[in-house]
């Protein structure tokens, strides 16, 4: 059998608690909760950061996003300005074992001519640089002040504009043309969708699908509503081309839902909460497992069992090596990244092959070791507090870390704050050097 494609699939801003096989109580998605019934559904799967940029730094190269060059650590120094060019991505790996590679969507991970998508390893790139846009202008205009609106949508390394095309439909149709067109040889295909980032808005069709909820609720729905379309066009484009059985399939979202600000929906004392993070505490720039505990389905039919349920934990680093090894390509040393391959925990059954997760962001800090989680100045988003410094969870006893056990657990907590310290120190030298 031939090398087999490879597509990820990556959403923005997607709670734990917005997709149906997820448990959503409202949002229907038939073509997400039929991929995950072909592979795996993970239940422990992690981003490497609460927020966008480092997550997606670490999903491509494999490392903890501070050592790929995309941390508030660096000072700014490399935070907006791309990748490290040792951090090698997944397209410039697979790129050297003859893969055609394509980006539609969202970069964020740099924009200037040497951080670009098509310097790093993608040969064709529809899509934006920054963070978000608006879905129909493609105009980035908010975010900073004193800065301009500034449209932002890219054909490789030319400026395009497609004015009235709804972003998801066009990372869609993309997506599913460039599937068609490399039928004969080997492929790695990063859609990245915006949605359902803010701001707020979708096609009439999916609005009246959900005509019901409430506004704030009713947006987010319809928004993830497309995304599941298009899935559903990719899937079918892959069956119609007869490469679906040899293809490995990974969606996820960056981080967990987000509560900025919407204007007219939000509350009035209150934050948003269009997306659900399901039971977990935490949203969008927090530690607490709403903020970094994400959906994840990894399907391959020529390997993968389906209709799995995986109860271990996993992160987006794991899917630089995972992809690696079912490729048959020589994958990156222990000392080169931090992911570790989950081939055998989705093949065999193994358990985890992490011992330790570790995470930083601002001034938070957080450490997973089987099922204890310790989180250090833990935020519920990016501005709300909560009391404890130091909280402790037993994450099977208590998924939506609501009990502190650090005083039930003092020698525990100790020994977890001491080694997330460590390794942040480390951490720091190596990404400072």
């Amino acid at each position: 059998m031939t090398r087999p494609n490879i597509v990820v699939v990556y959403c923005d801003d997607l709670g734990y608690g917005d997709l149906g096989c997820y448990g959503s109580d409202a949002i229907r998605t038939p073509h997400l909760d039929a991929l995950a019934e072909d592979g795996v559904r993970f239940t422990e799967w992690y981003s490497n950061s609460p927020v966008c940029s480092p997550s997606r730094a670490s999903l491509l190269t494999g490392l903890y996003p501070a050592k790929a060059g995309v941390s508030h650590i660096l000072g700014g120094k490399r935070g907006t300005g791309g990748l490290k060019r040792e951090a090698k991505t997944l397209a410039e790996r697979l790129k050297e074992s003859g893969y055609s590679t394509a980006l539609y969507g969202k970069w964020h991970l740099g924009s200037s001519e040497d951080a670009t998508p098509n310097a790093r390893g993608f040969d064709d790139y529809f899509g934006f640089h920054a963070g978000c846009v608006d879905y129909y202008s493609h105009i980035f205009y908010w975010g900073m002040p004193h800065v301009n609106p500034t449209h932002d949508l890219w054909n490789n390394r030319e400026e395009v504009w497609h004015d009235g095309e709804y972003m998801t439909h066009l990372i869609t149709d993309k997506s599913v043309d460039f599937i068609e067109r490399h039928k004969e040889t080997p492929f790695f295909l990063y859609a990245a969708y915006n949605a359902p980032h803010y701001p707020m808005h979708a096609p009439e069709k999916y609005m009246k699908r959900y005509s019901h909820l409430p506004r704030d609720r009713q947006l987010m729905a319809a928004m993830i509503s497309a995304v599941d379309d298009g899935v559903g066009d990719i899937v079918a484009a892959l069956k119609r081309t007869g490469l679906y059985e040899n293809t490995i399939i990974f969606f996820s979202s960056d981080n967990g839902p987000s509560s900025e600000s919407r204007n007219y929906l939000d509350g009035t004392e209150d934050v948003y909460y269009g997306g659900s993070a399901g039971v977990f505490r935490g949203h969008k720039g927090s530690l607490f497992e709403g903020g970094i505990r994400e959906p994840a389905i990894l399907v391959y039919p020529h390997a993968i069992a389906a209709g799995q349920v995986c109860h271990d934990t996993g992160m987006m680093a794991d899917i630089v090596p995972t992809v690696m090894e079912f490729a048959g390509l020589a994958s990156p040393s222990p000392e080169e990244i931090d992911g570790l391959s989950v081939v055998e925990m989705v093949t065999k059954g193994t358990s985890t092959p992490h011992r330790q997760i570790f995470w930083e962001y601002g001034s938070q800090l957080a450490v997973r070791e089987g099922k204890w989680k310790l989180v250090l100045d833990g935020k519920l988003d990016f501005d709300r507090t909560q009391p404890d410094d130091v909280h402790l969870s037993d994450l099977e006893a208590d998924p939506g870390e609501r009990v502190n056990l650090k005083d039930a657990h003092p020698d525990l907590a100790s020994r977890l704050e001491r080694s997330v310290r460590d390794w942040y120190k480390q951490l720091r030298e190596q990404a400072e050097s």
